[in-house]
Parts: C-alpha cells; structure tokens; sequence
C-alpha cells in the first residue's frame, strides 16, 4: 500500500489535467469519478485534484497522514493554480479551494466540505479590493472560520450560530443574505474570538495549513457517528474509505448574478419528468443542502437566469443519457456563468423509482430488462400512497414544501431520542425540528414523518428521507421549536412530545389530531412493469407477487 500512495496519492482533473480515462470510483470516489466524466463530457467543472481513498485506508493504519502527504498537496495546490488561471486566459482573484469528500457509494451529507479553504486575515482584504465586491470577501471569510472550527477543531457550530442570529437582529437583516458588509466583517472578527477562545490558539492563517487540516478532517469524518449509522441502514462497507476532491472555487455569493442550487432531472419523489430546482440567489451551497436557509424554486432559477436554466436542461439531459438514469446536480452560478459542481444517480422515493425507470425504458434510454432489474428491490408496500380521510370543513394549522410523498398521523418527537423512543412503544412517530440536518439520521430513521420549520425540497437531509420512503414537509414558517421546554407552536396549537399530529404529503398541509388513512389505487405503472416481466418470462420477479 505505502508504495501505491507514493506512487499516485493524487489525480487531478479538469483544465490542463491529461485527458485520460478516470480512475474507476473504487480509487478515487464516484464524486470524484463523475467531475472526471464530466469534464470529458465538456460540461464546465471547475478543475481540482483527488486525493484517493487509499490514503483514507492508510490513515486509519495509525490514525496519520502519509508523511509525504502534505508535500504532495502543495505541489498539486500550486499545480491547480496554475491550470485554473490559464484555463480562464489570464490571472484571476481569488484563488480559493473547496475541500469535499467522494466516497465510494452516495453517502449525502454524512461526510464534510469545506468552503473557500485559504483565505485569511491579510488575503481578505486583498479580494475584497481586487475583486470590488467587499461583502463577498467578508462572507466568505466568516464562513470558512466557521465550518474549520466546527468540523476541523470541533468547536458547538451552535456557537457560531448563536452570533450570526444575533448580528442579523442587530442589523434587522430578515434574511441572511440581507446582511451587509459590516455585517459579515464583524462576524468574522467575532468568530475569530471565538475560535481563539475555544481552542486556545488563532485561526491558521497558513492556506497550507489549512488544506492539509481540511484533508485529515474530510478522512475522519469517515468514522464519524452519522456516517457509519448510513453504512450500517445501506449495507455500505466501512473499508471503501473516502477519496477526498480539492477543487477551484466557483463563488454563488459574488452577488445578484451569483447564486447556489440542486437540480434533479426528474421529481424524486413522484418520478415526473422535467427539473426539480431548488435555488438561491448571491449563496454558497452549503446554504441549500445544510437545510437552514429556506430557497426558492427553480421558477426563480428560471425567471433570473433564463438561459442558464435551459443550459442547465441541456446539462441534464446530457448526463441523464450518460448515467442512464435520473442525475441529482449541484451547481453555482457566478457573475452570471454557470459550473456543475457534482452530479449522482439521485435518491428517490418507491413511487419514483418505478414510474422513473418504466420511463426511462419507454424512452430508449435503458432497456425493459435494465428497467426490471432497478426496481427489484424497490419496497412495492411503500408505492401505494395513503390519504388521509379528513372530514370536511377541516382547516390545516399549518402548510410546508413536499419533499416527499406520503400521509400519516403520527405522535411528535422533537429530537432522535425521543423518536426512537415513541417507535419502540409502537406507534407512528413524526419528528419535527426547526432544520433536520444529518446529524438527525437516528431520529429520521425511527420516524416515519419528518416535519421541518425551515429548509428547502434538496436539503441533505430531505434526500435522505426521501429515499428512505419518509413523508417529508419542509419549510413549515409557523412552527415554532423550543427544544429546551420540547414544545411546538404552530399559532394558538401547543403540541409536546407524544402529542398527535397529521402531514398530508400530497398538498403539504398539517392538520391538529390524528385521522385514518386509505390507499390509492395502484400506479399504472405496477402494470406495465407486469407486462414487461411476464413477456420476458420473469416468473420470480416480485413485482408479479402481488
């Protein structure tokens, strides 16, 4: 092993990289696998390098970086620089570096990033003259102090949370991006306190320094709770390891023709065909997957941006027909020009999962035989969607964004714990909290309903609910969380732990009280896969079991 990561420890891809077929994912992750498709595709991937999942291997022997390691890193640094400058024809400010983790199998925000790597107190100036946009520069730094402290020097992120709400209200900023520039200075002079105060050393304003702590802490993420409970649910082996994907910063919060988004090619959570966006206007990607911040739809995307989002489409519609399947994007926006950042076979509920590949087949895309084998392990109870019998007359407390389909009544838990514990005693269980961020996975597995106060239909977190076959409602404004009292307000209704509560996954609506529920009727397209399987003589197919 020492001398295969002596040997080839690093694969860079992207602008002046070797045009040679990519590693296979096993070496250097499917993210990192898919930027290097994507290139060769000639989509525009902001360049980068992969550090490949052997070192994670390696590192786990004795818990250390290769000792040559952070040499190699500098090189390769130096190396993206340059190819990231020529290939934009000239010299560009700034050059930062995200810092992602690309395991081998999809593991949605179980693992970390790090944003806007290699900025610090004398750089920050610099780009904000340079590039005449001081409130960029700001936000940006205020970021990167944060997400280092917290997953780097594992500082409470609550602790930098806490201040930016209270700058907000200071401020009357409503909205994050209402922030100004003094705003975002004086979070990042505040979170550099509180980093010294928390770790009893300064903020390293060393870009190698900071890249190489990035690294090992992307490699440790790997064995952090969250992500071995997701290897666990999926059957996902703990050897594979985590390659780790360096690569040019691209920035959704240079302004107001700057933005962040996920887009899937098709609805994963009906199988309907056409983008499903969520987007948002001068923000960084985090904003939108971290499930804090509430976006708007992709209708915004394509009121703004008109024909980035029909470039966008092309986009999508390309890899779809490379992958032969539905593709989940991200992608930023900055100054008005479009980068795909990611793509992957996108999560989906049951029900999509049957109607998207009976689709894909009856488009040419992949064959009957391709379509029947994808969903052989499709749960064909979970397709069948319940209704709420609701009597009439009855009003919604409350409404939020579907994320994913599904009905049900259910008693309330307000964190992991207390959902596990309903479930044990039997009954439906709804978790409900003010953002479901990943570190919830214990209480969205024992849920079988996640309600939400904020976040947008592409958070991580939604994802893997969705897939998990969980009704999801996110953005619900009127709920209000006290996790100290484990209380929930919506208007003059106050609910406690085990209280009921009913989601309408089809119109997104929340009702006070428990309700049966019925089934639909089947989805037509449990018959057409019917057919297929019995006219290629599937006999054991279990889609014919029912």
């Amino acid at each position: 092993m020492v001398k295969l990561i002596e040997a080839h420890p690093i694969y860079p891809f992207g602008a002046g990289a070797s045009s040679a077929p990519p590693p296979e994912k096993e070496s250097i992750g499917a993210k990192g696998h898919h930027l290097a498709v994507m290139t060769g595709l000639g989509l525009p991937v902001p360049p980068g390098f992969i550090v490949i999942t052997d070192v994670c291997r390696s590192y786990y022997l004795d818990y250390r970086l290769p000792k040559e390691l952070p040499e190699q890193l500098a090189l390769s640094l130096m190396d993206l620089k340059n190819r990231w400058e020529t290939s934009l024809a000239g010299p560009t400010r700034p050059f930062l570096v995200s810092v992602r983790s690309g395991s081998v199998s999809s593991m949605p925000g179980m693992l970390e990033t790090i944003l806007n790597v290699g900025l610090n107190d004398r750089n920050v100036d610099k780009i904000a003259a340079f590039s005449g946009n001081p409130r960029f520069a700001w936000d940006s730094y205020r970021r990167l102090i944060a997400s280092f402290g917290a997953i780097v020097r594992k500082i409470p992120r609550s602790r930098f949370d806490e201040a930016f709400a209270q700058e907000k209200r200071r401020r009357n900023a409503v909205l994050n991006r209402e922030l100004d520039v003094e705003g975002h200075q004086e979070l990042a002079l505040r979170y550099l306190a509180i980093f010294e105060e928390a770790t009893g050393k300064p903020f390293p304003q060393d870009p190698q320094q900071q890249l190489v702590e990035a690294v090992e802490a992307v490699f440790q993420s790997w064995r952090g709770a969250r992500a071995v409970e997701y290897r666990k649910l999926h059957g996902i082996p703990d050897d594979d390891g985590t390659a780790v994907t360096v690569q040019a910063m691209v920035f959704g919060n240079f302004g107001h023709a700057s933005g962040t988004g996920v887009a899937f090619t098709r609805n994963p959570s009906t199988g309907e065909r056409g983008l499903y966006a969520d987007f948002l206007l001068n923000a960084q990607g985090e904003d939108i997957v971290s499930g804090g911040i509430d976006p708007d739809r992709g209708e915004e995307l394509m009121l703004t941006f008109p024909k980035l989002y029909q470039q966008l489409l092309e986009y999508g519609r390309i890899l779809e027909n490379y992958f032969t399947d539905m593709q989940d994007m991200e992608f930023t926006i900055q100054n008005g020009k479009l980068f795909l950042l990611q793509t992957r076979n996108g999560k989906r509920t049951p029900l999509a999962a049957l109607r998207i590949a009976v689709d894909l087949a009856e488009e040419g895309i992949i064959t009957r035989a391709t379509a029947l084998d994808r969903i052989h392990e499709v749960p064909f109870s979970k397709i069948r969607q319940p209704r709420l019998e609701l009597p009439e007359n009855i009003n919604a407390i409350a409404r939020g964004e579907v994320a994913s389909l599904g009905s049900l009544s259910g008693r309330i838990a307000v964190n992991s714990e207390q959902a596990r514990r309903l479930k044990r005693e039997g009954e439906p269980v709804v978790l409900v909290r003010p953002e479901t961020r990943t570190e919830d996975l214990p209480g969205i597995i024992a849920a079988d309903g996640i309600i939400t106060a904020s976040g947008g239909r592409t958070s991580h977190a939604a994802v893997v609910a969705r897939h998990l076959g969980k009704v999801c409602l996110t953005g619900c404004y009127p709920l209000e969380i006290d996790e100290n009292e484990d209380l929930v307000r919506v208007g003059s209704y106050r609910f406690t732990e085990g209280d009921w509560i009913s989601i309408d996954g089809h119109t997104g609506n929340i009702y006070h009280g428990r309700f049966e529920s019925r089934l639909e009727e089947e989805d037509p397209a449990i018959e057409v896969a019917r057919r297929w399987a019995r006219e290629l003589n599937l006999r054991d197919h279990p889609v014919l079991a029912r």
